[in-house]
């Protein structure tokens, strides 16, 4: 007797290794040559990697998969990671400022994922967010490329700045990771 599952089966695109996402001539996040030289740069290749993850992880999907939320009671889903990274980075430029603070993107606290609907203007409107968050925010640290140069009204250090960045894209895109493979059984690293 068969047994019927709403469990996706699990699958790779990649053909040469099947614990990975893409094959690695298909990877963007792979180029040839040297990794970067220097603290500074070596933190923004890793950011730019784990972004870069977080989409490929939400590629293929329409809003209703990408507002899927997981299990129970959580309310965290793809659509609610990008959302909450675009208000994420909004924050850190708080940090990086003497001055008042940037008014939230999505209301208060967890309305990033709350208000992560299955609506395709919602989905638009998250990768928008998103982008024009980075870049905002990648121009103000670019002001401070000293690492150790403290910043903002708590004088944090430029670098705990950035590593707390790459650390909070790596955690949510180990979430994205499962969320997506509980969406179509899509699985890789």
């Amino acid at each position: 007797m068969e047994h019927m599952s709403d469990q996706p089966a699990r699958w790779s695109q990649a053909t040469v290794h099947p614990d990975m996402w893409v094959d690695p001539d298909d990877d963007p996040r792979h180029s040839e040559g040297a990794s970067p030289d220097g603290e500074l740069a070596t933190l923004q290749d890793f950011l730019s990697g784990y972004r870069t993850t977080l989409r490929m992880k939400c590629e293929g999907l329409d809003a209703e998969q990408l507002a899927r939320r997981s299990v129970p009671p959580s309310t965290m889903s793809l659509l609610g990671l990008v959302r909450h990274l675009a208000e994420v980075e909004r924050d850190w430029r708080n940090w990086i400022s003497d001055g008042d603070p940037l008014p939230k993107l999505y209301g208060e606290r967890d309305a990033d994922f709350d208000g992560a609907v299955a609506k395709p203007a919602v989905v638009d409107a998250a990768y928008v967010d998103l982008e024009r968050e980075q870049a905002a925010t990648d121009a103000a640290l670019a002001e401070h490329p000293d690492l150790s140069e403290r910043v903002g009204k708590d004088g944090i250090a430029v670098r705990e700045l950035m590593v707390h960045r790459v650390e909070e894209y790596a955690r949510h895109c180990g979430h994205a990771d499962l969320l997506r493979e509980c969406i179509d059984g899509r699985v890789g690293q």
